[in-house]
């Protein structure tokens, strides 16, 4: 197909999507919250409960983070640091991961990251949250509300390579062959 024929059939898919993803907003305008406990999580200064990550936000952007182990979640997280201000300039936003904090601390400090980290492994909160199966850790994100002394979830995603929340895949999906294989690495150099 010639390079014109395929960019405007590429550009109706785009449009198609773009109409796609307002349905889904509308859909999700909808959403009754679902109420969650007040979860305590582990962090290097001490313990901290869920209603404290929100700071003075009505959202809060909690990453369900499979830890320092895995070069997925780690390519992830690399995305959201860049976009860090720009989310917490509209909500709350905190990476939890079954690591320990010291360890998140050292893996964070290595990575640059600028993000706050919290520790679920002392807690049920990743498999309650259904990001935890019978294979071990899942990775996504949970948006949760406060309303008043309420804490509810209103959405969340998994997250996978081609997915929306890690740019380098539809980057990857204006090459010819797409990803073809590739997979993340902690360091290329």
């Amino acid at each position: 197909m010639q390079y014109v024929e395929t960019a405007a059939k590429l550009a109706q898919y785009r449009q198609q999507i773009s109409e796609l993803r307002n349905r889904m907003r509308e859909l999700q305008q909808s959403v009754e919250p679902e109420k969650v406990a007040d979860y305590e999580f582990s962090t290097a200064e001490g313990k901290v409960r869920l209603s404290e990550l929100f700071g003075e936000k009505q959202y809060l952007f909690v990453i369900h983070n499979m830890g320092a182990g895995c070069r997925y979640c780690t390519l992830w997280a690399d995305g959201f640091n860049g976009i860090l201000q720009h989310i917490e300039n509209r909500a709350g936003f905190v990476v939890t991961s079954p690591d320990e904090p010291a360890a998140q601390q050292t893996f964070k400090t290595g990575r640059g990251w600028h993000f706050r980290m919290v520790s679920h492994r002392d807690s049920s909160f990743a498999e309650d949250m259904g990001y935890r199966g019978k294979d071990g850790w899942l990775p996504g994100v949970s948006v949760f509300v406060k309303q008043g002394e309420r804490i509810c979830r209103v959405s969340d995603n998994r997250f996978g390579p081609g997915d929306d929340f890690c740019a380098i895949w539809h980057f990857f999906d204006l090459l010819p062959e797409g990803a073809d294989g590739w997979q993340p690495q902690y360091k290329y150099y």
